[in-house]
């Protein structure tokens, strides 16, 4: 290669002015990364956000990374803040609230973080049934919310129109019977089911009862608490659990979200799972569907009572710079939006978390024509939260419910009574409590 002619080319280029000199360096882009457990349409909204934050401004990057179901995002994330490659954001289930909670120096709390960007902050703008659970008891925000649910009852109307069924159940009982009839007329793998396992079954279902899951406020009030659910009437619904099983009358669908194709595919007329299953429901299934509230044992004084959240949080790993936290500040302003709320809300399922973004939702008219988005929000409010029906803050959640999974899968599978199921799983869960409590002093 002839070098030198190369050199004269060059020299030649710039004394015409066709090589220009280099310009003062463009100010480089804070990229923030975003790691999430989302997937199907509710993953696409997650990109459109991040997309719709970047081409807003041209400060900063949002980008948002799928890790895998909840626990194993939340898991990824607890390693790589060790390795010290931590995301800025991460989405943390709410049972993850109370070990996120007692991992000081490695989160930013929220409430910290817009302060110190000054960024327009108002904790009293966003729903308290939601943002209570993720608040100090002074009502510091910790974590920021973003895809909260609640747990309501699916319901495939074609099916129960078939079966002959004239009205939506609302006890548990008139579950029971009528998984029954949809079994009859041709439902024969699965007459009702439910996802997430612990969650239907002893968290919701206790709120929903007004029945302790722990003392000391469900763990709110205090590491120190102990387990209460082998109560009889937890009992009593593992035992229907149990015998339904046998005919597949109810048929367990495992403990996360994997199974929720079994109501969409239509197999399953009857399932109970988040309210977030809204967006794959509606562009998966083939047949009329809605949500109602969860059921209720009639006989039980009080209920229903109120259900608890699920969904997600938002939380902010320690050790970045100020200006990589003031391109997360500027994001949860923009994702608090009221317009923006109000879209998020009545395309994914979630629900809003902002006040104005609810009585925005409402003026528009939008629950008289979905209602079935209005479901959780009325579960959640159904009455005043009781020290039951709070919520829950266990440490060592995320593994507690593999431990309340084991003992009702070992009891769905003949190898334990319903009540030596849940004493195992009181037991257990209680040592995992002590230790909790030891390492979070």
């Amino acid at each position: 290669m002839n070098y030198r002619l190369i050199r004269s080319a060059v020299r030649l280029a710039a004394t015409a002015g066709l090589v220009a000199l280099p310009l003062a360096p463009a100010f480089a882009v804070t990229e923030i990364q975003w790691w999430h457990a989302q997937t199907g349409g509710n993953n696409d909204i997650i990109n459109r956000l991040a997309d719709e934050f970047n081409a807003s401004q041209s400060d900063y990057k949002v980008v948002p990374s799928y890790k895998g179901q909840y626990p194993d995002t939340m898991n990824a994330g607890i390693a790589a803040f060790r390795a010290g490659n931590a995301p800025h954001i991460i989405q943390v289930f709410e049972v993850g609230t109370a070990t996120m909670m007692s991992a000081k120096g490695a989160i930013k709390p929220v409430y910290q973080l817009m302060k110190e960007a000054n960024e327009p902050f108002d904790p009293k703008a966003y729903l308290p049934a939601i943002t209570g659970y993720y608040s100090t008891a002074k009502g510091e925000m910790l974590s920021f919310p973003f895809n909260s649910s609640s747990m309501v009852m699916w319901i495939n109307k074609d099916a129960l129109k078939k079966a002959n069924i004239a009205e939506i159940p609302k006890t548990w009982p008139e579950v029971f019977e009528d998984a029954k009839k949809l079994k009859a007329a041709g439902y024969a793998t699965c007459g009702f089911s439910n996802a997430w396992a612990p969650w239907a079954n002893i968290e919701q279902f206790s709120a929903w009862h007004n029945v302790p899951i722990g003392t000391k406020a469900n763990g709110i009030d205090g590491f120190d608490t102990e387990l209460k659910i082998n109560s009889p009437l937890h009992i009593k619904h593992l035992q229907n659990l149990v015998d339904l099983q046998k005919d597949k009358t109810y048929d367990y669908s495992g403990r996360a979200s994997a199974s929720e194709g079994r109501f969409s595919s239509g197999e399953c007329p009857i399932f109970l799972t988040s309210s977030g299953f809204y967006a794959n429901v509606k562009n998966n299934a083939k047949f009329d569907f809605t949500a109602a509230p969860m059921p209720y044992y009639p006989d039980v004084k009080g209920a229903p009572q109120n259900s608890i959240i699920g969904g997600a949080s938002l939380w902010v790993f320690g050790g970045k710079t100020p200006a990589e936290y003031k391109g997360v500040a500027k994001f949860f302003t923009f994702l608090s939006d009221t317009n923006r709320q109000a879209r998020l809300h009545q395309e994914s399922g979630y629900l809003p978390i902002t006040k104005a973004a609810y009585e925005k939702t409402k003026a528009d008219g939008f629950y008289q024509k979905n209602p079935i988005l209005e479901v959780p929000l009325k579960e959640l409010t159904n009455k005043e939260p009781t020290e039951n029906s709070r919520g829950l803050r266990f440490g060592n959640m995320p593994q507690m419910r593999d431990i309340w999974s084991e003992e009702i899968e070992a009891a769905l599978d003949g190898k334990k009574s319903a009540k030596d199921a849940l004493d195992a799983a009181v037991s257990r869960g209680n040592a995992l409590l002590r230790t909790f409590e030891k390492t979070a002093k």
